[in-house]
């Protein structure tokens, strides 16, 4: 009689652990479920106004307007940029990745198309630096927004639009 005490209490404690499982696993499909239609939800609207997309985006380039419309591309310089600055107790050596923000595919062609023009530009701000501004977060992002204002500048008259909305540095290193 104590044996099947035993076996009631043990099949108790199995049914017990499968339902705990068995409610664990559903809330966990419902989580996921619900995860995704919360954040992919807003596809829809998305998907309707795609088709006036590309002829927003080619007449914000002829315009020369920056093209706000449309996806957000990166556009990786071929090789970080890697250049000497002086500082105020002795020379440094420093070495930038940058990868350019573009909206739209026309706009990653025309970059794609004009990389030499950009290195040169970036280059040629790169190189008016200094260490002691270098080494400080402000000093970065402000050497970013000159790269940025004069591959836009240049980009502006060659294509007649400003083509790039940033300019990010990916990787940073100063020896």
């Amino acid at each position: 009689m104590a044996e099947e005490a035993n076996l009631e209490i043990e099949d108790a404690s199995k049914r017990k652990k499968k339902l705990v499982i068995i409610i664990a696993a559903v809330l966990l499909v419902v989580g996921a479920v619900a995860g995704y239609f919360f954040l992919m939800g807003s596809d829809k609207s998305a998907e309707g106004l795609s088709d006036g997309h590309a002829s927003t985006e080619e007449a914000s380039a002829v315009n020369g307007s920056l093209a706000k419309v449309g996806s957000a591309l990166y556009v990786a310089m071929p090789r970080p940029f890697i250049f000497n600055v002086p500082g105020s107790s002795r020379d440094r050596i420093v070495q930038i990745s940058v990868q350019l923000l573009v909206r739209g595919a026309i706009n990653e062609e025309i970059a794609k198309k004009h990389i030499p023009l950009i290195e040169g530009k970036l280059l040629s701000v790169f190189s008016t630096t200094s260490a002691d501004e270098l080494s400080t977060s402000a000093g970065k992002e402000t050497l970013r927004f000159a790269a940025l204002e004069k591959v836009q500048v240049a980009l502006m008259d060659v294509e007649g639009s400003k083509v790039i909305e940033r300019v990010l540095f990916t990787g940073f290193v100063m020896q």
